[in-house]
C-alpha cells in the first residue's frame, strides 16, 4: 500500500470530519498548496486508502427514531437465503457476519417501537433459516470523531 506521511494523515482526518470540504478550503485549513492537496487526495483514492466520499444521513430528521441491533443465529445451509431476504427489507441498514454468539448482526431503523416489534416478529422472524434473534434497542449513541494519530504512518 505504500507509506503515508503526516500530510496524508492530516488530509484523511479533515476529510473524515467533512468529506464535502473543497480542496481550496482544505488547503487553507492545513496550510498546504491546493494543487498538492488535490494530488494527495487523488493518490489516496488510487491507493485505496479512501474508498469513497459519502454523507451521514440524519435518521431522526427523517422520522426514524428507533434504531436496533439484532443478533441472529441461522442455519448455515440457508445463509444465502437469509442474507438475500434481509436485504429486501427497507429498514435493514447493515448486515455484518461476525464471530461470537451470533452469526450475523443486523442494524435496523424504524419510526416507532411498535414498528420495530413488527419488523422483528413479522419480517425478520419469518425468514427461512433464521433460528433465533436477540434485539438491542439503541437508547443513546455517542460517536467518537474520527481522527488519525500521527503514528499511523510509522
Amino acid at each position: 500500500m505504500g507509506k503515508i506521511d503526516d500530510l496524508d494523515v492530516k488530509i484523511l482526518s479533515e476529510l473524515a470530519k467533512d468529506a464535502s470540504i473543497s480542496v481550496p478550503r482544505l488547503s487553507k485549513k492545513i496550510n498546504v498548496n491546493a494543487s498538492v492537496v488535490y494530488s494527495r487526495i487523488k493518490r489516496l483514492v488510487k491507493k485505496g486508502l479512501i474508498k469513497k466520499f459519502t454523507i451521514v444521513i440524519n435518521d431522526e430528521a427523517l422520522g426514524f427514531n428507533v434504531k436496533a441491533l439484532t443478533g441472529i443465529n441461522m442455519d448455515s445451509k440457508l445463509r444465502d437465503n437469509v442474507l438475500n431476504e434481509l436485504f429486501k427489507i427497507p429498514e435493514v441498514r447493515e448486515v455484518s457476519e461476525v464471530t461470537g454468539r451470533f452469526d450475523i448482526l443486523v442494524t435496523m431503523t424504524s419510526h416507532t417501537l411498535d414498528e420495530m416489534h413488527q419488523l422483528i416478529s413479522e419480517k425478520i422472524g419469518r425468514i427461512e433459516g433464521i433460528q433465533k434473534t436477540e434485539t438491542f434497542i439503541e437508547m443513546r449513541k455517542t460517536v467518537r470523531e474520527l481522527a488519525y494519530p500521527a503514528s499511523i504512518s510509522k
